[in-house]
């Protein structure tokens, strides 16, 4: 579980259970620690908190490492992200991001590339906010959502071109469709049964849940 510092909120504690390991991203770190929970780890470069807040996270947390915020190549949320991915086990296990979306678009859209990696490397991985909860699906690795808080299913195109989706479980059926970036089509599909399935042939494919 990465805890981040784009928007959190009460909604993200229910999202721990126990046994899980807590990763919080610089002011995500905070979060925890506000909140009564214990960092596994805690890093970044700590220039959104304050010297008292940041002497906090260091004495409440197992491990505590800080970085330069100039001479960085990734964004905090991505050196934690890394770090997850490297201490997976075999068979790996999933990565939760939460307050990965924020006022920042530009920090959000780059959260939402890192479900590259963890596609690429074998491992299921969710970015969760108190509206949406967002996956990718490619080839060999579909996607599979539940109905239940969310409303709407919509399905957006990481990759130029996404050919090959089928669905199973949905209003809107789709069988071997090809969808193309800069597209609407597939916004706010709605679940039939209690689970959905999402798999593509060639390409990557955003499959975003979402309520208002």
């Amino acid at each position: 579980m990465i805890f981040t510092g784009g928007a959190l909120g009460e909604w993200a504690l229910g999202e721990v259970r126990p046994g899980d390991t807590l990763i919080g991203a610089d002011r995500g770190a905070l979060f925890l620690v506000r909140h009564g929970l214990t960092p596994d780890l805690a890093l970044g470069d700590f220039d959104s908190v304050t010297a008292e807040e940041l002497a906090d996270i260091e004495a409440a947390s197992r491990r505590f490492e800080a970085c330069d915020p100039v001479l960085k190549d990734w964004t905090d949320t991505e050196m934690a992200f890394v770090r997850a991915l490297e201490a997976q086990p075999d068979p790996p296990q999933e990565v939760v991001l939460l307050g990965a979306l924020g006022t920042r678009f530009d920090h959000s859209l780059a959260n939402v590339h890192l479900l590259r990696q963890a596609l690429a490397r074998g491992v299921s991985c969710r970015i969760v906010d108190a509206y949406n909860e967002v996956r990718l699906a490619g080839p060999d690795t579909p996607a599979v959502v539940a109905r239940g808080r969310y409303d709407n299913v919509s399905l957006l195109p990481l990759t130029a071109d996404v050919h090959g989706i089928t669905l199973a479980g949905f209003q809107y059926p789709l069988t071997d469709a090809t969808l193309t970036i800069g597209q609407s089509l597939g916004i706010s599909n709605v679940l039939l049964e209690p689970e959905g399935r999402v798999t593509v042939r060639e390409g990557l494919l955003l499959v975003i849940q979402s309520r208002d």
